[in-house]
């Protein structure tokens, strides 16, 4: 496995909450995307090995828009999620319960165009944004 960029958080609610906000489809369009001036219109996750997923990601005044897609390779419920992109990139995804809530640790191998530390800015604010979510919503 190449270099991977880690990045984590914690959010203050039960794993079962937070499994399903991070894994449903109905949830995902409300948190996948890094700022305000973009949404996920559209997700799709089959969560299980050798399902696939698909979140589109788009800017809300229409001048760029792409989809996140990949497979996943292992999946342990309320647990772990690894999943391979389509364009190769390998990540992981680490949830643990603690007594202040649930750790999610998020690692992943970067792309070649941006910077590592704009990737890994990009995907905190999309873990902050599940966080801000999920903390807010009941």
């Amino acid at each position: 496995m190449e270099k991977m960029i880690k990045i984590n958080t914690t959010v203050r609610a039960p794993m079962e909450k937070v499994w399903d906000y991070w894994n449903k489809p109905e949830h995902i369009t409300h948190w996948a995307f890094a700022s305000d001036d973009w949404e996920a219109p559209e997700a799709e996750n089959d969560l299980r090995e050798g399902g696939k997923f698909k979140t589109v990601m788009a800017a809300k005044d229409g001048s760029a828009k792409f989809d996140m897609t990949g497979t996943y390779t292992q999946v342990k419920e309320h647990s772990l999620i690894e999943f391979t992109m389509d364009d190769g990139r390998k990540v992981k995804v680490e949830f643990n319960q603690t007594p202040s809530g649930v750790d999610i640790n998020e690692s992943f191998e970067p792309e070649n165009e941006n910077p590592e530390e704009k990737q890994r800015e990009g995907w905190q604010s999309i873990l902050n944004n599940f966080k801000k979510y999920v903390e807010s919503s009941n």
